[in-house]
């Protein structure tokens, strides 16, 4: 059974950073590729970034580039987004996502929340002064 585990979120003043780890298990992480989500109130969950071992690549929304970097730890089958120069926009609840990577290869998909089969609870990132 796929299972998925968010946490290490938190509240973190503008300019802060935290980092999220995504603790995966029942599936093998060559075979499947991660994706970070984001949700506030009244909307859909937006994608932040995707790592797709298999194709050894890695997406970032544009919001988030230069600041966000998404990485895995394959011995541990965890999957991190660390987080810096936070700012209030940021605050959401994350969730992380998985499914097989070979439907991401063409890139069209990554941020598509209904292109991920499995997911974890989420954890509520606040950014705030």
């Amino acid at each position: 059974e796929v299972q998925l585990q968010a946490s290490g979120g938190g509240e973190v003043q503008p300019g802060g950073s935290l980092r999220l780890s995504c603790a995966a298990s029942g599936f093998d992480s060559d075979d499947y590729a991660v994706g970070w989500f984001r949700q506030v109130p009244g909307k859909d969950r937006a994608g932040v970034a995707h790592i797709n071992s298999r194709a050894g690549i890695t997406y970032y929304a544009d919001s988030v580039k230069g600041r966000f970097t998404i990485s895995e730890d394959n011995a541990l089958n965890t999957v991190y987004l660390q987080m810096n120069s936070l700012k209030p926009e940021d605050s959401a609840v994350y969730f992380c996502a998985a499914d097989l990577a070979r439907k991401f290869d063409d890139g069209k998909k990554w941020r598509e929340y209904y292109a991920y089969h499995y997911w974890g609870r989420g954890t509520q990132v606040t950014v705030s002064s």
